[in-house]
């Protein structure tokens, strides 16, 4: 089949996430005048190496904070944030995040998730996660639509847990990352591979 997204594709459901799949979940967290913040954003993904730099992208709003959700509102206000890698484990507790909270709503408290202190920032992090970037803020962009911000964010400082270490790399079959795919579908990483680029 082919459509033009703006003519509407005629499925039961859009098929466009399940397309781009599948994709890693930057559970964001965040400080502001409200409060605490931590939800999840699969539209996530790193960009660049030197210096690191993530972003994510938040695509609707709630009425307690007018254009968007709690996470751009408090990055408006702070300027910092920290990426919180989601294992399998957690994704009952990731999936409580997700919830539309009101503003001064803790996740943290609301899922049972352990809050640490970032180190280079001034923000919560979700303490046993196997890893979590914390970022300052490099530009927050307006896309096309009602309600999309795109955010990034350069890396100032990365917390691995100790477990996921193997050999000096950091191994994801430790964990198993959990990853985003179309509908209300997920998926796991469990096995890897490795493939060389020609002349290596």
């Amino acid at each position: 089949m082919f459509y033009r997204p703006e003519d509407g594709h005629g499925l039961p459901h859009n098929p466009f996430n399940a397309i781009v799949s599948p994709r890693p979940i930057g559970w964001i967290s965040t400080r502001g005048t409200r409060g605490d913040n931590l939800a999840p954003y699969s539209f996530f993904n790193a960009v660049s190496y030197v210096p690191p730099q993530v972003m994510f992208s938040s695509t609707s709003s709630k009425e307690d904070r007018g254009d968007t959700k709690d996470t751009v509102a408090q990055l408006r206000e702070h300027g910092v944030f920290c990426v919180n890698i989601v294992e399998f484990a957690m994704r009952d507790k990731m999936n409580t995040t997700a919830g539309l909270w009101e503003a001064e709503a803790d996740e943290f408290a609301l899922a049972g998730i352990d809050k640490a202190e970032c180190s280079s920032i001034d923000c919560p992090r979700v303490a046993n996660a196997p890893a979590s970037l914390e970022c300052k803020v490099v530009q927050t962009l307006r896309l096309p639509g009602e309600a999309n911000f795109v955010t990034f964010g350069e890396v100032t400082g990365v917390h691995i847990r100790d477990d996921c270490l193997v050999d000096g790399r950091f191994d994801v079959t430790r964990f198993s990352p959990l990853t985003r795919l179309g509908y209300r579908d997920y998926s796991v990483i469990r096995e890897v591979f490795e493939l060389k680029r020609p002349g290596e």
